[in-house]
């Protein structure tokens, strides 16, 4: 397929095409960065293209069982390489630990809260309010092994779909608890619709790149580049970047129990790194300290390594297929 636009480096076109999935909350995201994009450059056009996944047509299956996170981009990063459209809003969370060589982030955007939230039938004061047994919807085997860490009782079932879908599902079904990111709640102004228990690092270590966006372009798309890196944020890059180091160095998936969260504690950058098996009665958990994001996620990693992290992940995936 030809290009659609004239590549030219450090010369701005008037109008750009992005590219997202359809679902409200990444429309929401997506008008929000070009938002951000438009008030750096208000005489550029910004048109949004809307773009159905596999992770979206299979809403009834489990993400590890359909490719995990990447089913989320590989038709979008196809249309950017394919030049159908000049770049994408993604969810961090959502993008796979190794890009191809073609495509880059040229932005990562000031984070969002990257906690869970436990939002439950009945208001609780605390967590341990949870009645017995209690059945909490989750699709995240990271979110359901902590929670089996902490309440081995709790029940899990499996629950997809957009944030209304789920919402909907806690009061008309049978669950006690949902979990839902709160940076997805407080990109849709639910702040004040949903109120629940957040799940800080403590409880509940988040997904690598949680509460942050990502904005990929292809690689030898400089005046993107030039466009986006308006909105980057420094330090969210720095943080997102040593998870996402972690993570490659783990296997690069979330097809098992993993989490990691960096941020910067009296200036110096640190990293809570999490993994389990699919029961949360086996859980490595380190918190470590270093400058040079790189270096950060692999002295995570190596602490892992010498722990049998690789042995838990094999042992995962025989047991779970």
């Amino acid at each position: 397929m030809s290009m659609t636009h004239v590549e030219r480096s450090g010369d701005l076109k008037k109008k750009y095409i992005v590219g997202s999935r359809k679902s409200q909350l990444a429309m929401t995201q997506t008008k929000q960065t070009v938002a951000l994009i438009q008030e750096k450059f208000p005489d550029i056009e910004i048109e949004i293209k809307g773009i159905v996944t596999k992770g979206d047509r299979l809403v009834d299956v489990h993400l590890s069982e359909i490719g995990g996170k990447g089913v989320f981009m590989k038709q979008i990063e196809a249309a950017i390489l394919a030049g159908e459209i000049d770049f994408a809003v993604h969810s961090m969370k959502d993008v796979p630990s190794y890009l191809p060589p073609e495509v880059t982030l040229a932005a990562i955007p000031k984070r969002n809260s990257p906690w869970d939230l436990l939002i439950s039938k009945e208001p609780l004061a605390s967590l341990d309010e949870l009645p017995l047994n209690s059945i909490i919807g989750t699709s995240s085997v990271r979110r359901g092994a902590q929670l089996l860490a902490w309440r081995p009782d709790l029940q899990l079932k499996n629950i997809r779909g957009n944030i209304d879908s789920r919402y909907r599902k806690l009061h008309e079904e049978d669950y006690d608890a949902i979990i839902l990111a709160e940076a997805g709640l407080n990109r849709l102004g639910w702040q004040d619709k949903v109120t629940g228990i957040r799940l800080t690092k403590d409880l509940c270590v988040p997904a690598v790149g949680q509460g942050a966006l990502g904005i990929e372009c292809r690689s030898d798309r400089q005046d993107v580049i030039e466009l986006l890196k308006a909105i980057d944020c420094p330090e969210t890059r720095k943080c997102v970047s040593a998870e996402r180091v972690f993570l490659s160095q783990m296997d690069g998936s979330c097809t098992f129990p993993i989490g990691a969260y960096s941020e910067l504690i009296e200036g110096k950058l640190t990293l809570t790194g999490l993994l389990s098996n699919g029961d949360g009665s086996i859980i490595l958990k380190e918190t470590v300290q270093n400058e040079n994001p790189n270096q950060l996620g692999e002295t995570t990693a190596e602490l892992f390594n010498k722990q049998g992290a690789k042995e838990l992940i094999k042992k995962f995936r025989e047991i779970n297929g």
